[in-house]
């Protein structure tokens, strides 16, 4: 259900056509999503050139970690938290990457993003009730 949502958003970003492949593993935990990303790039690249594109891109996003070269997220890192963890690594002939992201779906996923929607839209720190979260599992 949720492919034809991220094929219209990814379309929009690259102002044509993408069409994607969507696989969700359920596992026995309580909160937390980790997703593998599979990308085929459009120019040869190393790791660290594309972590660097990454981390242009989010610079000053108060949410979003990216993990330096060799390390992943996991959702432990993430738990109880509005982060959006992203690791990546791309393969030895450059052509192809995949892109690792942990969030908590309960906070992140869901009541986190909406606060921090409002806080936005209403002129907060972007921040505000979102730095310490009560977990509950």
């Amino acid at each position: 259900r949720h492919t034809p949502e991220i094929e219209q958003e990814v379309s929009l970003l690259a102002q044509k056509k993408i069409g994607i492949t969507f696989v969700p593993h359920l596992i026995p935990m309580d909160r937390g999503i980790l997703s593998s990303i599979y990308v085929q790039l459009n120019k040869k690249m190393k790791t660290e050139e594309l972590l660097n594109a990454f981390q242009e891109c989010y610079e000053g996003e108060p949410f979003i970690r990216i993990y330096p070269k060799g390390k992943l997220p996991n959702t432990k890192d993430v738990r109880g938290s509005n982060f959006c963890d992203i690791g990546l690594v791309v393969n030895e002939s450059g052509d192809r990457a995949v892109i690792v992201t942990a969030i908590d779906n309960l906070v992140k996923g869901a009541s986190g993003e909406a606060i921090q929607n409002m806080n936005i839209m209403l002129g907060y720190p972007e921040t505000l009730g979102l730095d310490v979260i009560p977990l509950a599992p």
